[in-house]
């Protein structure tokens, strides 16, 4: 039996989906277009699969995703993945927690950072710059319009600039919206072993 993972982890859980992915065999033209675009390149996932069921809102999400979690511009790589951690901490999203620990982690190496998040969530003590991004995008994912009015001299403080800034309200925002759409559409569940 598949059980579903609850805890936070840098090991990458299957995604299950709850409803049918679209098949590759016997998709449209138009979610074929659709799926051509993933955010790794690297094949088409059971989660775009299931997104190609509206391959009009997927051909417009992973064109989005892909100019802000990869651009060239802003954050570095590992800042945007710490910024979508802390959305998927506090919105509980295990699978894409797991996802973007595991890329900041050999992005930045140091998975100290991420150590500390896992076990103290939302307490976790971190280096000024980490911490302010990190409280940043936990702060927006949990009720934006209660964002303290001094996050973005908070953020200054800590030494993002301008573009920076924009960029971690970018993916932060992002996985707010990522992280309803792992939960509503399927779960993450423990891989399963290989037979010994």
């Amino acid at each position: 039996m598949t059980r579903v993972v609850e805890n936070f982890t840098t090991q990458v859980p299957v995604w299950s989906p709850y409803i049918k992915p679209v098949e590759l065999a016997s998709a449209t033209p138009e979610q074929l277009a659709a799926m051509q675009v993933t955010p790794s390149n690297k094949g088409v996932s059971p989660y775009v699969l299931t997104l190609a069921h509206d391959p009009e809102s997927l051909a417009v999400r992973s064109p989005l995703f892909n100019q802000i979690m990869y651009g060239k511009d802003g954050l570095s790589s590992a800042e945007r993945e710490l910024g979508a951690v802390g959305a998927s901490v506090v919105n509980r999203c295990i699978y894409c927690a797991a996802v973007h620990a595991s890329r900041f982690n050999n992005l930045s190496k140091r998975p100290g950072v991420i150590d500390e998040i896992f076990e103290r969530e939302r307490q976790a003590r971190l280096e000024p710059r980490d911490q302010a991004i990190f409280d940043f995008s936990a702060q927006l994912s949990e009720t934006p319009p209660a964002i303290p009015k001094t996050a973005a001299a908070d953020l200054a403080n800590a030494g993002l600039n301008t573009l920076e800034a924009v960029d971690l309200v970018l993916s932060s925002a992002l996985f707010g919206w990522a992280n309803r759409l792992m939960h509503t559409l399927g779960e993450p569940t423990e891989r399963e072993q290989a037979p010994r």
